[in-house]
């Protein structure tokens, strides 16, 4: 029994009658007859009694009756959520995340999204990057958001936006007052520096820039993420060169002043998935992704 032999059988069962039936669902009225004595066939039990007047239903078509409407409706259901699945209405997101990025414009871009799509689930994964480039081979994330990503083969990297540097300090810091601080000023200065993960990120492009201006890096803390790095700045233990986006980490007597280097130039925001993802999900996010990536090329604070 499939869903146009449930149709045909209500209609019968509600009208009591085959013409009216067949005209209800645009249909001659032979092939209509043909389909019922095929259903009852298959039901093994007549489900009417043929009257003058019309039909009448038997007791095993009054069972039937009982059950057609809730099959046609959980099958309006599951037609209706496979279609807006499809539309990457609904179904799940997983979202790595690290670094800087989640205190400013991730956040932003996962809150556009869920108001365009509110059914969808967002989850979210704290990961390094080489735990996010190997949580997307294993499919146990969709995308992923990090900076200084290398290119990979199977894995699209795209920037979304590019972030300029500023440097975390004590208000009280002789450098506090400056409008702009390069890397001759942070000579012999104490450093904290992030993330220090096995894979090429901040802390080596900050060491390089040292190396290449002929400053002295004194590191006195490696930590694996920015909120620990300007934690330490508010305790006291040094200066760190971060993103614009940890300014939005409003902690006691830190401040954070515009940093400009020959050879460190703004740091790029990336976002990562895989490139053979057919996910609906995923393709109506990687549009806001674009959307946000769009405004920001010219300029423009988006969502």
């Amino acid at each position: 029994m499939d869903l146009k032999d449930m149709r045909q059988f209500l209609a019968v069962a509600e009208e009591r009658n085959f013409t009216r039936a067949a005209e209800r669902l645009h249909m001659a009225q032979p092939p209509l007859s043909r389909q019922i004595k095929a259903l009852e066939e298959e039901m093994g039990a007549p489900l009417f009694l043929r009257t003058p007047a019309g039909v009448e239903l038997t007791e095993a078509g009054q069972t039937l009756l009982d059950e057609v409407p809730n099959l046609l409706r959980m099958a309006q259901r599951a037609t209706e959520r496979t279609r807006r699945a499809a539309q990457g209405l609904t179904g799940q997101l997983d979202v790595g995340l690290f670094g800087s990025g989640v205190l400013d414009v991730i956040p932003r871009l996962l809150a556009h999204f869920h108001q365009q799509r509110p059914q969808v689930r967002i989850v979210l994964h704290n990961l390094t990057k080489a735990e996010q480039l190997q949580a997307l081979r294993e499919r146990r994330i969709s995308v992923g958001f990090n900076r200084l990503v290398p290119p990979e083969p199977d894995l699209a990297v795209e920037t979304v936006l590019r972030e300029p540097l500023v440097v975390a300090m004590l208000a009280s810091h002789r450098l506090a007052g400056r409008k702009v601080i390069g890397v001759a000023d942070l000579d012999g200065e104490p450093m904290i520096l992030y993330p220090n993960v096995p894979l090429h990120g901040l802390a080596q492009e900050v060491a390089e820039a040292f190396r290449q201006e002929g400053a002295a890096l004194a590191v006195e803390q490696e930590v694996e993420d920015v909120v620990t790095a300007v934690a330490l700045v508010a305790s006291g233990f040094g200066l760190t060169i971060t993103t614009r986006s940890a300014s939005s980490l409003r902690l006691p007597g830190v401040v954070f002043v515009p940093f400009r280097s020959r050879s460190l130039r703004d740091l790029e925001l990336s976002c990562l998935y895989r490139r053979a993802d057919p996910s609906p999900v995923l393709r109506m996010f990687l549009e806001v992704v674009h959307e946000h990536a769009r405004l920001a090329r010219q300029g423009v604070r988006p969502v």
